[in-house]
C-alpha cells in the first residue's frame, strides 16, 4: 500500500492532516475522515479534502475529493 497525506477541507478554520496507508486517494479519505469522496464536481463548495501522494516516478500528485450529491453533510 502507498502512503497518502489527506488534508481535511470540511472546515474553513481547521485543516488537520492525516498520514494514511491506503490503496487509493478515495480509500485514504474514507480511512482518514470516515467519509466517501468522489473526484470531480461542479459544486466547489462540496470540497471534502485534498489527497497528496508520491507516484512511482517520484513526482508529487494531488487530487481533490468532493462530497457526493445527496449526502447528509451537504447542508454543513
Amino acid at each position: 500500500m502507498r502512503q497518502f497525506r489527506v488534508i481535511d477541507l470540511r472546515s474553513g478554520l481547521i485543516r488537520p492532516e492525516h498520514l494514511i496507508e491506503a490503496r487509493s486517494p478515495e480509500d485514504a479519505a474514507v480511512r482518514a475522515l470516515g467519509e466517501k469522496g468522489i473526484r470531480g464536481s461542479q459544486q466547489r463548495t462540496r470540497t471534502l479534502c485534498q489527497v497528496y501522494w508520491v507516484d512511482a516516478a517520484g513526482q508529487m500528485s494531488m487530487v481533490r475529493l468532493y462530497r457526493p450529491v445527496g449526502t447528509e453533510a451537504e447542508s454543513s
